[in-house]
């Protein structure tokens, strides 16, 4: 009487689920756990730009130009017109006032020293403008 069942020593072809399941479950509730705390910490934080509706007032923008000079290294422009440190100086606090969300540009030529250049972004900066940008030609 020999019983003829699935445990007499053939072959066994069906996947055991069971660990496979266990696995998907531990790596789904690993980064459910990982997940907010990698989103609330981003490596590199920046304030992402705002879109700008018609009912809004434009927002005030400083272009200071350095264009190279053989004699005095530089000259500097506000605004396309020509001027001096001084002037931008005495300038500066007025525009702060009309708008504090005060932008400035920078733009200096290539054979410009990088000594020159950070010298007016530091002016810029310590007279209060905190948002500025380095304007640059896109490559061909």
């Amino acid at each position: 009487m020999a019983s003829q069942g699935p445990d007499d020593g053939g072959l066994f072809a069906d996947i055991n689920v069971t660990p496979l399941v266990d696995i998907t479950l531990v790596l789904l509730i690993i980064f459910m756990v990982a997940a907010p705390m990698i989103m609330s910490t981003p490596s590199i934080k920046v304030q992402l730009p705002k879109a700008a509706t018609g009912d809004e007032a434009q927002k005030t923008t400083l272009a200071l130009t350095l264009q190279r000079d053989p004699s005095l290294g530089y000259r500097l422009f506000l605004n396309g017109a020509p001027t001096t440190e001084s002037a931008v100086r005495a300038a500066l606090p007025a525009l702060l006032g009309k708008d504090p969300e005060l932008q400035a540009i920078i733009a200096a030529d290539r054979g410009i020293a990088y000594g020159d250049v950070m010298h007016i972004v530091d002016l810029v900066k310590a007279l209060g403008v905190h948002k500025f940008a380095l304007d640059t030609e896109p490559s061909p």
